[in-house]
């Protein structure tokens, strides 16, 4: 399983996921909340979903798990979990999934705990994190130096989401997932000064990923139903203007903020339309003085990870190429896999030995501090 110095370095996905088991959290949570901890449910239309209480949407499980599937056969309905990919949630199986995609390591993000973000009640939402951040340990360790876990955070107020971070570092993870909204002001207030000064300090990189802020949803679209596809990443994209033009970069120049799963082919005329808007409009739309161009804290602090974004690998000399993370997003319906390598050789073939190097290995095992075999 080692590679070799003078050899390509073998890809790791910046972003996959775990399929939570029907009894994760019924297991592990604080016994207090058992009764109602999320669990799966039959579904008698749509077969076997998850449903977390005090939320009205359920969760299908069959696009948790359709990596590999023929786009033609995908649904909400029908699933069962014991049909669904076994390394979803066994690290063993884990392991022969990774080999058949040639995929060295991941970094490993929940599938239901991105919808738990959104849980109106923190103390509940603290349960489920503990719960499932807990789980997590057990999984990742079962596979050592291939799976990595982000583990979740609830972010009620600075000084909680301060223990939460030392107690994930404590746990031995290399970085959290954030919730799209804290519970206290925003992330640009000054209040989150010393809450970013302690991410700061204890090298703990923060991932925001898709579907995991207020406004992302796939309820509220226009035109036809696919068109709501269009507007998961917005959220990701409104998390990034609000710490660049809220000065959060300015303030603490050290902080490493992972975009996951919003795709990258974007970022160039983003960046664009953030410098013009600071440039031309500023001041009636009251925006703060800032050091350097909004550009350029992008390129600086935002990490950005994506599957087969091919305008991502086009336009890589338009960002900063080591800020760039690939990732297969495994046991997702949006995965690569099993066919990622195929995929890759037709992406990257007028790529430099060191852009692949960069974008498939180098810049994930440097942001984490990964130790790979």
């Amino acid at each position: 399983k080692c590679w070799r110095t003078g050899m390509p370095k073998p890809a790791i996905s910046a972003d996959s996921h775990i399929t939570e088991t029907p009894t994760l959290y019924i297991d592990n949570i604080d016994p207090k909340f058992r009764d109602i901890a999320p669990r799966v449910m039959d579904d008698p239309v749509r077969g076997q979903v998850y449903v977390i209480d005090g939320m009205k949407d359920t969760i299908p499980m069959s696009l948790v798990a359709a990596a590999g599937k023929d786009p033609s056969t995908l649904s909400t309905r029908g699933a069962k979990f014991d049909d669904l990919h076994r390394g979803g949630w066994d690290p063993k199986a884990r392991e022969a999934d990774q080999d058949r995609d040639k995929v060295v390591a991941e970094i490993i993000y929940p599938s239901v705990g991105m919808v738990l973000c959104n849980h109106p009640d923190f103390a509940y939402k603290r349960a489920c994190f503990d719960a499932y951040n807990r789980w997590l340990k057990d999984f990742c360790d079962g596979l050592p130096n291939r799976l990595y876990g982000m583990p979740q955070i609830v972010m009620e107020t600075p000084e909680s989401g301060i223990e939460e971070i030392r107690k994930a570092k404590d746990m031995g993870f290399k970085g959290v997932m954030m919730p799209g909204n804290p519970g206290h002001e925003d992330y640009h207030h000054k209040d989150y000064d010393r809450f970013w000064d302690a991410v700061v300090e204890m090298e703990m990189p923060v991932s925001f990923h898709i579907l995991t802020s207020k406004n992302d949803n796939l309820r509220d679209y226009r035109g036809p139903k696919i068109n709501a596809f269009q507007t998961i990443i917005r959220g990701n994209q409104d998390l990034i203007g609000t710490f660049i033009f809220g000065g959060v970069f300015e303030r603490h120049p050290e902080l490493k903020l992972v975009c996951v799963e919003a795709d990258a082919g974007w970022a160039p005329h983003f960046m664009y339309r953030m410098d013009h808007a600071y440039k031309r409009h500023r001041y009636w739309m009251k925006c703060d003085e800032l050091a350097q161009l909004p550009s350029e804290f992008f390129r600086q602090n935002v990490y950005m990870t994506f599957q087969d974004d091919w305008t991502a690998f086009q336009l890589r000399e338009h960002m900063n190429i080591k800020r760039l993370l690939w990732a297969n997003d495994f046991p997702h319906s949006d995965a690569t896999w099993p066919r990622s390598q195929e995929m890759l050789a037709e992406h990257t073939a007028d790529m430099t030995e060191w852009e692949k190097d960069r974008i498939l290995h180098d810049n994930v095992v440097e942001l984490s501090g990964l130790t790979i075999h």
